[in-house]
Parts: structure tokens; C-alpha cells; sequence
């Protein structure tokens, strides 16, 4: 197996809710309302030392949320920098917004870093999703709401390319233990590709203002942040948050390196910083919702070399608001 080229731990779930009701609406930007509501339950579930963590965490988006209605988006309060206390990402998939009885949701949750621990999963967070489907609490039950009228159908998780099969049909599996490293297996992070690539497609908004290195330190942050240097540098300040122990900083990637690998990432910065951006198809995104700015971009062919890079990043997510699914992307 070709490794990653900076080695991460890393669980990815992949979760399907079925619909038991007649009719639900999903929210404009679901992964908001996963973080307030499962971070809630899991609060209220913890003992009071436990849940003060979580409470101090969610309480700025519990805040804002209020604030920001259906009939109240001409907000000008930045979107707040909230996460739960655990390296965690709510990842919605791409999803119409009104589902019907007996139809799936899919969304993902990626546990990351330290927080990379099966234990975590089976004792907060799938309990408090079967909690938030059967919800009886008014503050989520509301006609046509997500919450409380849905039930957790199956869960996967990554090996590699293939997705293992956890919860299938409610039925949890005890015996099957997912470990921090198994996502990368099979996967070819190699500068190698037989496919050119010119650009990238968003996902998700992307927010990269603040990368505090280089030639990015004053940028006006009020433009998109569009080359592919820019990218790399801030995923080796995503990296450099997820490192274990004494090596949690920036600088702590090149530290957990080998000399080749860290001369493959200057090599690639380097070679990043050459490459132009020919076009871009940005929008602002509204801001009542999380990140800065969606859509593609379109560079002269992308080095073969810098492409494991993008890869690892668009599996990170990268910029601010990881934590809601923000700074995904697919090369194309």
C-alpha cells in the first residue's frame, strides 16, 4: 500500500436515516442542524462535568441559530467558528430537500486525529442520533422536521474504497472494530496519475483566508483564495491540528515526516506555486451559512506531483468550518 503522504488518523462513517414519517424537510445547510442537535443530546446524556465541554462548544451556534430564521437570513454577523469538542466533520451529501416515507438520508461523519476512536462513536454520537430519530422533545419534533421522524436504516465504514457494513437494518454489529489507519488502505496516493487534471470542483463552501504562511499572510480576505499553493499550505495547517501529542502545530507535520516525504512537500509546494489559475466560477455564499465562497476553478494541468496532496486534502477538508463539511472538494 502506497501510504498517505502525511500519515493521518482517520474513521469515516457513512450513515443512512430512513424517513418514518410522511414528509420531511431538510434544513437549507443540514450539517448546522446536525452539529446543535446531536451536540445537544450528547450533553444532556454526559454528567455535568463531562457535558460543560460540549455546552461551552455548541452554545455559540445555539446563539446564532436563534437568530437566524426562515424569515431572518439578512444577517451581518460572521457565521461563528463553532466544533464540538472532538476533531469531528458532518459531511450532508448532495440531497434533494423534501423526503418521504421509507427513503434514505446519507451523510458522513469523519473522526480525525486523536478523536479517531470507535469507542467515541458506539458511546455518544450513534446513541444520540438514535435519540434525535425518535425525539418526543418539542424544541426538534416540529411537523415535517428531520428530527424525531427518522430512524438510523445503516452505517458503514471505510476500508479504503469499500464501504464495511457496521448497522444494517438497525442491527448493530459489536464484534466489527474499525481501526484509525484502515481508510487509507488500497488507495494509491502516488504522483502517478494517467489522468490530467485542470481543476477543482467544491463541494462544499471553502473559507481560506488566514493561512498564516508566506506570500498569504496580509491577502485581502475579502477575494477567494484561488491558487493551488494557497491549498497546500492550508493543508499542512489542517494536518498540523491533527498530529498527535507533543506535535500538534504546523511545524509538527514536517517533524512526523521522513527526509523523502518532507522533500516531496517542499518539492510540491514549490511546484504548486507555479501553476496559474486560467478561470474561476466563485459566488459568495450567504452569510447565514458557514464558509466563504463555492464553486470551480480552472488552472493550467495540474502536476502529477501535487495531486496525493489535493487528494489527502479534499479527505481532510480544509480551511474554517471543517466541522460543518466546509473545504471539500473533487479535481476534475
Amino acid at each position: 500500500m502506497q501510504p498517505s503522504p502525511i500519515p493521518i488518523s482517520l474513521l469515516r462513517y457513512l450513515i443512512a436515516w430512513k424517513v418514518n414519517s410522511s414528509l420531511v424537510t431538510l434544513p437549507e445547510y443540514l450539517p448546522v442542524e446536525l452539529s446543535l442537535v446531536l451536540g445537544t443530546i450528547i450533553s444532556n446524556r454526559l454528567a455535568t462535568q463531562e457535558a460543560g465541554p460540549w455546552r461551552k462548544a455548541i452554545t455559540p451556534l445555539a446563539e446564532y441559530y436563534a437568530q437566524v430564521s426562515d424569515k431572518n437570513k439578512n444577517v451581518t454577523t460572521p457565521f461563528p467558528a463553532v466544533s464540538w469538542p472532538l476533531e469531528a466533520v458532518l459531511l450532508a451529501y448532495p440531497n434533494k430537500q423534501t423526503f418521504g416515507f421509507g427513503e434514505l438520508i446519507f451523510w458522513e461523519l469523519k473522526l480525525l486525529g486523536e478523536s479517531a476512536d470507535h469507542g467515541l462513536f458506539l458511546e455518544l454520537i450513534l446513541p444520540a442520533m438514535e435519540e434525535a430519530g425518535y425525539a418526543a422533545d418539542t424544541q426538534w419534533n416540529r411537523a415535517k422536521r428531520l428530527w424525531g421522524h427518522f430512524e438510523v436504516n445503516a452505517v458503514y465504514v471505510a476500508r479504503g474504497k469499500t464501504w464495511m457494513p457496521l448497522v444494517q437494518e438497525g442491527r448493530l454489529d459489536l464484534r466489527y472494530r474499525p481501526t484509525p489507519v484502515q481508510w487509507a488502505e488500497g488507495l494509491r496516493f502516488k504522483p502517478d496519475s494517467p489522468r490530467t487534471f485542470y481543476g477543482l470542483n467544491w463541494l462544499t463552501p471553502f473559507d481560506l483566508a488566514g493561512i498564516p504562511s508566506g506570500e498569504n499572510a496580509n491577502r485581502d480576505a475579502d477575494k477567494p483564495q484561488e491558487t493551488l499553493q494557497i491549498i497546500l499550505e492550508a493543508l499542512v495547517a489542517r494536518a498540523g491540528r491533527l498530529v498527535s501529542g507533543r506535535h500538534k502545530s504546523r511545524e509538527g507535520v514536517t517533524v512526523i515526516l521522513t527526509a523523502d516525504e518532507q522533500t516531496a512537500l517542499q518539492n510540491a509546494m514549490a511546484e504548486a506555486a507555479t501553476i496559474k489559475c486560467l478561470y474561476k466560477n466563485l459566488d459568495r455564499v450567504p452569510k447565514h451559512l458557514p464558509g466563504a465562497w463555492s464553486g470551480t476553478q480552472t488552472y493550467a494541468p495540474i502536476p502529477a506531483s501535487i495531486l496525493p496532496y489535493l487528494e489527502l486534502a479534499s479527505l481532510l477538508h480544509i480551511g474554517k468550518h471543517t466541522h460543518l463539511g466546509c473545504g471539500t472538494f473533487v479535481l476534475g
